[in-house]
């Protein structure tokens, strides 16, 4: 199946660079570490730039890739943007980006209008308050897409022509599917497959109840990504099945593939991830296939 795999035409739709000698991203750079979904990442502090991201996925031919925010410095979100711009005028990648801004802040209608006026921004992403589990889930909470003042800078994205890549466990997915209904223009992408962590029969359930909610509504994507689990490997054993729930809830039209390098090399290599992605799908008609590792990443993201 590694074969058949590097024999596809990839975009890959959500991977991160950083340059921890000339920038600050206060996760990567503080030294006391945040709580984090894969539990240590002590190796990722170390500056990834577009020549790692062509060692690590060598043999595989990606045409263009989505640089998702890499949680920068907050007090400047445009700077990323103008780093971005001359890393991919010198590597020629990144080919998009999805940009930082923060919707609940007063400086948003701001800092939305400067980022739609940059030639690589497709899309906003600004993470949205969240519960640690399905339990302690509560609607309207500050800081959650309930949130009117959050809301009020979410609903500036359709006048800049800017998407929104939202990433929130699969417990919030009903006040997601509330906040598509009611900014239908604006094309949401769910992040890291809605974070299935639970691999048990229960949290599994939860979690594909989830995504029909949110599937029920016509301008929701996801993005099948960020599938590794703390202390385990990335195999096709343990994700397969989330990826062919994820398909069949989806379909093929609204689901892209994404390493999200260099955060999942955590959990396994470029080869590991891509090659399982084409495992899992192998059943599926070529032009499924292509739409899955590439067309609606081009069309979603207006490439």
């Amino acid at each position: 199946m590694a074969d058949q795999a590097e024999r596809l035409r990839i975009v890959d739709a959500h991977q991160h660079f950083w340059d921890l000698q000339r920038n600050y991203h206060p996760w990567l750079c503080d030294p006391e570490p945040i709580p984090f979904r894969y539990g240590d990442y002590g190796a990722l502090r170390r500056s990834y730039l577009p020549p790692d991201y062509r060692r690590d996925s060598a043999g595989f031919e990606v045409a263009k890739t989505i640089h998702v925010e890499a949680e920068w410095d907050p007090n400047a979100p445009i700077a990323e943007t103008r780093w971005l711009e001359t890393v991919a005028a010198e590597h020629g990648l990144p080919s998009a980006c999805v940009a930082q801004a923060w919707l609940d802040r007063d400086d948003v209608e701001e800092v939305l209008a400067a980022q739609g006026a940059r030639p690589l921004v497709r899309g906003i992403r600004h993470k949205p308050r969240s519960a640690a589990a399905p339990g302690e889930a509560r609607r309207g909470e500050a800081g959650s897409m309930d949130n009117p003042k959050w809301r009020r800078g979410y609903a500036l994205l359709e006048r800049h022509g800017l998407s929104f890549d939202l990433q929130t466990p699969w417990w919030h997915l009903d006040a997601a599917s509330d906040l598509a209904r009611d900014f239908p223009a604006t094309q949401i992408v769910i992040n890291h497959t809605a974070l299935p962590s639970d691999r048990s029969a229960e949290g599994l359930a939860g979690w594909r109840k989830g995504l029909e909610t949110a599937a029920a509504c016509p301008n929701v994507a996801l993005k099948i990504s960020g599938l590794g689990r703390p202390g385990l490997p990335w195999t096709m054993e343990a994700n397969g099945p989330v990826i062919r729930d994820a398909i069949a809830i989806f379909s093929a039209d609204r689901c892209l593939f994404a390493s999200n390098y260099p955060v999942d090399s955590l959990a396994g290599s470029f080869r590991d991830i891509f090659s399982g992605f084409s495992a899992a799908v192998a059943d599926r008609s070529d032009a499924e296939r292509r739409k899955l590792f590439h067309d609606n990443a081009i069309r979603i993201y207006r490439l």
